[in-house]
C-alpha cells in the first residue's frame, strides 16, 4: 500500500517538498537549496523555437491526455518517475490539482508537460518531446495561460542546461519559501 497520496502531495508542495522515485522504486522527498525558478517574466525564447511557434505546427490542449503525458515523460532509460508516481499524479489530476499541457501533430500526441497548480504556483514536473521543439512549445503555451491566469510562482525543483535556456533561474530555499507562502495563497484557477 502506497503511503503518496493527493493529500500528502498537496500538503508537501505547499512546504517546499515533491517526491522523487529512485531506481530502486524507493520514493524521497526533494526541497533544494538553492531552488530553480522560471519567473514567467523573464522566459526566454530563442530564436529557432520562435520561428518553430510562428509556423503553428502543433495543436495545443490542456488536461485532454494527462496519463498519456506523464507516461510519456516516464518513458525514458532513467526517470524518477515511478507507476507510484504515475498513479498519484493522476488521482491529483482527477481532483483538478494536476494538469498536463499537450502538443499535437496530425492526431497524434508528440510532446507536453505536466505539473501540480496550487493557488497562484505551478509546480512544473516534467516534459517529453517526440517531435522538434514540442514541449517547448507546450512550455511556451504553458508560460501564457499561466500569465492570463495570474499565477505568480513556476517552480522547476532543479535548475539543468535546459531550464537555464529557458530563464530558470536559482534562488536561495529561504527566498522560495517566501515566494511560495505568498504564490499558494493566491485564489487562482489553472482552468
Amino acid at each position: 500500500m502506497s503511503i503518496l497520496t493527493p493529500d500528502l502531495l498537496i500538503l508537501a508542495y505547499q512546504q517546499g517538498y515533491f517526491p522523487m522515485a529512485e531506481p530502486d522504486g524507493e520514493m524521497y522527498w526533494h526541497s533544494p537549496d538553492p531552488r530553480a525558478i522560471i519567473p514567467l517574466d523573464g522566459v526566454r525564447i530563442s530564436r529557432s523555437l520562435r520561428k518553430t511557434l510562428a509556423k503553428n505546427i502543433y495543436d495545443i490542449r490542456i488536461n485532454t491526455a494527462f496519463h498519456d503525458v506523464i507516461t510519456g515523460c516516464a518513458d525514458r532509460e532513467e526517470t524518477w518517475i515511478s507507476a507510484e508516481i504515475i498513479d498519484v499524479y493522476t488521482e491529483l489530476h482527477e481532483r483538478g490539482f494536476a494538469h498536463s499541457v499537450e502538443a499535437w501533430h496530425q492526431g497524434a500526441l508528440v510532446g507536453g508537460l505536466y505539473g501540480v497548480a496550487i493557488g497562484g504556483a505551478f509546480f512544473g514536473e516534467s516534459m517529453f518531446s517526440r517531435m522538434p521543439d514540442s514541449s517547448k512549445v507546450a512550455f511556451v503555451h504553458l508560460v501564457e495561460h499561466l500569465r492570463s491566469r495570474r499565477f505568480i510562482l513556476l517552480d522547476s525543483q532543479y535548475l539543468n542546461p535546459h531550464i537555464q535556456r529557458l530563464g530558470g533561474i536559482e534562488i536561495p530555499r529561504s527566498e522560495y519559501m517566501r515566494r511560495l507562502g505568498i504564490a499558494i495563497n493566491i485564489p487562482c484557477s489553472f482552468l
